[in-house]
């Protein structure tokens, strides 16, 4: 059975040339993932609790918001109710970076799946929803 390998193929082909359109505008994945994140949060929040909704390591997101921040593209500040914690907002490059990167999402997704029926399309979303089940 190779269907597992092709879907792994088929998986990093995808993800590669949707990192290699994002990065026209100094983004990748995880970077558009951990703005739209605390884009859709509102107000700034724990790392942590940015790591959990990434489904990630918290010294991962740690990394990346650095990085995000160094781009201007994310602040952190201390967390008033808890001198531990750091807590992540997105500025208004952020949001702006966000916005031009889920545009450039979605026409790499119309480019990819173009010639897909609805059907087909139905059918692949629920295929990987089936999949995402038994991995998660």
């Amino acid at each position: 059975m190779t269907v597992l390998l092709d879907v792994i193929h088929a998986a990093s082909a995808l993800e590669s040339r949707v990192d290699a359109r994002l990065a026209a505008i100094g983004l990748s994945l995880p970077k558009l993932a951990a703005l739209r994140a605390l884009v859709n949060a509102g107000d700034p929040i724990p790392l942590g609790q940015l790591a959990e909704r990434l489904a990630c390591v918290k010294s991962n997101v740690t990394q990346l918001v650095e990085r995000l921040e160094a781009e201007g593209l994310v602040v952190r500040a201390a967390d008033e109710s808890d001198r531990r914690s750091r807590l992540a907002g997105v500025t208004d490059a952020g949001r702006r970076a966000y916005e031009q990167g889920i545009r450039i999402q979605r026409d790499a997704e119309k480019d990819l799946f173009g010639s897909l029926d609805a059907a087909e399309i139905e059918m692949l979303s629920r295929l990987i929803g089936k999949l995402d089940a038994r991995c998660g």
